[in-house]
């Protein structure tokens, strides 16, 4: 090293902090009215102008879920399941909505054994549950909506009839073996056998075709109209156990969410069959122990050793109306503080094994806030990477492989049984304090109830805003066994030593890895009316406020 650039990096060390330093990269996003915060731009957009038309909270989301399943097909659509936290700003009410579909009634794992299977696959037409989305926007639009249910399509429309430049990050995956599996995949995909290069204008007719039915009829276009005949037809030429009435009868449920408090916030997540109880696990695990700096080895040792303990007592989930899961017990705070006692504060456990708890009774995630302060969270997928792989001819979508998660074990919590809803890993998150009321969620299967806990931590901990808070440097780990563990390469070499010498199995990722889900989180402050919001660069999206 030269002289000259030895005494700048010298100069550089020494520089004092100034007001305008930071550590995240983005600013949040403020303002007095509405704003979306979504993983791609275009689906912001549609949502804040449907803010500025007069809409609700849920108006913008279903228009931003629409553009989203334009925009970003290998991770959600009409094909795929919903889930929703709404906070109705008048009476501070939160209500959740579950818009997961059941296995058709003839999908037994006899049925399927018969046709040779000696597992559920994971993808394919035996992947294959009722989609609840569709629905799912028509319970929350009943409910909360304020403009015409058919001018909430017309951007989607637009955008799928007219083409949209392929965004960065999804054109990265755009190309998937999956997709080339079905001919219908290909001609919809890749037009002329041609893979869209980011930057490029792709098309959807067919995808256009099937939201105008939608936009036009209402809901009963999918579930019992042209979108409905479609799709029997594809499930029957494919050997499927799809009959007309699984479509026609599906409704969704209107659930109570659950929570937990941590260090003076009220976190709240969905009940089972999803995953969200294991996020509530984490923090009040956590709970149990003071809170070092933030990127330090102790901290994320912890957490790494919460999340293990956690995840293990994801076993007992399944779907409520068919089997006893122990809610309660499993957020409970004695029973975290039992759990925390496992815990060894200088060693990994690779072995972690499910507790007892009491007896009791690929995705995208995006979140709006409304100018009166209504909040929606809200969480809608197609289960996998490009979902079950299976086009609906000529209504340009996939249907999702949310099935493949069954079990052929009649013991299990999510054993296959027909109209049951299979285990869920997509969720939707909220958490407030005082006059502070926080959407949130932080999408990607299995990641997603660690992910929220660290965000939750980051804010309540640390004192980070939501910006930071959903840019911070993060763990992943798909399951509670074993030592392995992915992290970001920001938190620094000395950390990332000594969790390796406490035992960690540690694999570096990128400073910003898609592997740790892609976020998104709004805040209203209700003594203020003030909005915050704040998109995570792990994605294409922005938070976008509507146009004043």
């Amino acid at each position: 090293m030269t002289k000259p650039a030895f005494l700048l990096l010298i100069a550089a060390t020494l520089l004092p902090a100034q007001k305008t330093d930071r550590a995240h990269g983005r600013s949040m996003v403020i303002a007095t009215g509405g704003i979306v915060s979504t993983s791609q731009v275009l689906a912001s957009q549609a949502g804040a102008q449907i803010l500025a038309q007069g809409g609700s909270a849920v108006d913008a989301a279903i228009a931003a879920n629409a553009v989203l399943g334009v925009v970003e097909p290998m991770m959600c659509g009409i094909g795929g399941d919903l889930f929703v936290m709404y906070r109705d700003a008048k009476t501070g009410q939160i209500t959740g909505l579950n818009a997961s579909g059941p296995a058709p009634q003839a999908m037994t794992i006899e049925a399927l054994q018969a046709k040779g299977l000696k597992k559920m696959d994971g993808t394919g037409i035996h992947s294959v549950t009722v989609p609840g989305c569709v629905r799912g926007w028509e319970a929350m639009h009943k409910k909360y909506g304020k403009l015409p249910w058919n001018k909430l399509f017309q951007t989607a429309i637009r955008l799928a009839a007219d083409g949209f430049p392929i965004q960065e990050m999804v054109g990265r995956v755009w190309d998937a073996e999956l997709v080339r599996k079905d001919p219908e995949g290909v001609r919809v995909f890749y037009p002329n056998t041609h893979v869209p290069a980011v930057g490029e204008i792709y098309k959807n007719p067919d995808l256009a075709r099937a939201m105008r039915l939608i936009a036009d009829q209402g809901a009963d276009a999918f579930y019992k109209g042209d979108v409905a005949k479609a799709i029997l037809a594809k499930s029957t030429r494919q050997g499927g156990l799809m009959a007309a009435a699984d479509l026609a009868n599906y409704q969704p449920e209107w659930v109570t969410p659950i929570s937990t408090t941590y260090r003076g916030w009220r976190v709240h997540e969905l009940p089972p069959n999803g995953q969200g109880l294991a996020a509530l696990s984490m923090l009040n695990i956590l709970e149990n122990f003071d809170h070092a700096s933030p990127y330090s080895a102790t901290e994320f040792h912890r957490k790494i050793e919460a999340m293990k303990l956690a995840y293990a007592d994801l076993k007992y989930v399944g779907d409520t109306r068919v089997v006893n899961v122990p809610t309660a017990g499993i957020i409970s705070k004695k029973y975290a503080a039992e759990r925390a006692k496992q815990i060894n504060a200088e060693t990994a456990n690779c072995a972690v094994n499910p507790g007892l708890p009491p007896a009791s009774s690929d995705t995208t995630y995006f979140s709006v806030v409304d100018k009166d302060g209504n909040i929606a969270s809200w969480i809608q997928s197609v289960s996998g990477m490009w979902a079950s792989g299976v086009m609906v001819d000529g209504m340009g979508f996939h249907l999702h492989n949310r099935g493949g998660g069954f079990s052929f074990d009649k013991t299990a919590a999510n054993a296959l049984a027909p109209g049951k809803r299979p285990f869920h890993t997509i969720i939707p998150g909220m958490m407030e304090k005082g006059d502070l009321h926080i959407g949130f969620g932080i999408m990607s299967g299995a990641n997603q109830p660690l992910a929220h806990a660290q965000f939750a931590s980051y804010i309540a901990d640390h004192g980070m805003n939501l910006q930071a808070a959903l840019e911070a440097p993060r763990f992943t780990k798909s399951k509670a066994t074993g030592c392995d563990v992915i992290i970001e390469s920001r938190v620094g070499l000395d950390t990332l030593r000594e969790l390796s010498s406490k035992g960690h199995q540690i694999t570096i990722a990128q400073p910003y890895t898609a592997r740790m889900g892609r976020g998104n989180a709004v805040m209203h402050n209700s003594k203020t009316k003030v909005n915050t919001a704040s998109s995570d660069p792990r994605a294409d999206g922005a938070a976008i406020p509507e146009p004043q």
